[in-house]
């Protein structure tokens, strides 16, 4: 496994990922450093947040960890991951096979870091600060025990 992030801060982002596209449109983030003290993830973005968005954002991510979703894994060929996801992030056109983490109906995306196997391990999500600059929003984020 390349990075060693901690499996419920990066299931986390996977759910914080799904909502900032469902939300806004805008993609998953580009760029991310996860930590089990705190994170953040920055998404190409055309304005700051609004304190209300910042809210909707922590409600509806805990949401979803209070559903006690199952995570599981799915392996695809190359091919049929391709017709359902970005694989621009790839760092290696060797690759036959591509592992799909999903959680629960919420999320599916490909994956090769360590998740928990069920959202109920994760505690509470909030977003401790945030910024936006050309054209980049971060969000800075942690989890709180349950």
């Amino acid at each position: 496994m390349a990075k060693d992030y901690d499996p419920p801060m990066h299931t986390t982002e996977h759910l914080l990922n799904q909502t900032m596209v469902r939300m806004f449109g805008c993609g998953r983030c580009f760029s991310a450093h996860l930590n089990k003290k705190k994170s953040k993830c920055d998404y190409h973005f055309l304005r700051p947040l609004t304190d209300e968005e910042v809210k909707e954002i922590e409600k509806i991510v805990n949401t979803q960890l209070r559903l006690d979703l199952p995570v599981r894994e799915e392996i695809l060929d190359k091919a049929a991951a391709a017709a359902r996801f970005n694989l621009g992030k790839l760092p290696d056109d060797s690759i036959r096979t591509i592992r799909i983490v999903h959680i629960g109906e919420y999320d599916a995306c490909p994956c090769i870091g360590e998740h928990v196997a069920n959202t109920a391990e994760i505690g509470t999500f909030s977003i401790i600060s945030h910024d936006f600059a050309d054209g980049i929003l971060r969000l800075r984020f942690k989890l709180h025990d349950q």
